[in-house]
């Protein structure tokens, strides 16, 4: 069910929302020039890591392979950090949304966290 077009499609779009969550966050914590800096260094930095650390045989080249588990504890704690930043950033009901979403993405893609734990 991982790879149904719909279930696809919601976790692009909670990659990209997890991302500008993180420029959100970077914008209201810092003041001055260095509010720009962090609203494009924390999310650049994350979707560096998130692009890196792959699991062969995963679509994609894998520049670090890792571990099936690795990686999940990775996205879990990508989407996790994003659900508090949103919080933390006073958008509660968009952070509950977010996380909300999430869950409902792992749920659907059991096939794909089975997979990653025989890795």
């Amino acid at each position: 069910m991982s790879a149904n077009p719909i279930n696809l499609g919601l976790r692009f779009l909670l990659e990209m929302a997890a991302l500008l969550s993180f420029g959100i966050w970077g914008w209201q914590k810092g003041d001055g020039w260095l509010r720009f800096v962090l609203a494009a260094a924390i999310p650049l930095v994350f979707a560096a890591l998130w692009g890196t650390f792959r699991v062969p045989n995963d679509p994609g080249a894998a520049p670090v392979a890792v571990a099936g588990v690795l990686r999940l504890g990775l996205e879990m704690a990508f989407f996790s950090l994003a659900t508090l930043a949103l919080a933390d950033s006073r958008l509660t009901t968009p952070s509950w949304i977010f996380g909300g979403l999430v869950a409902l993405h792992y749920l659907v893609s059991y096939d794909r966290i089975l997979w990653l734990s025989k890795q």
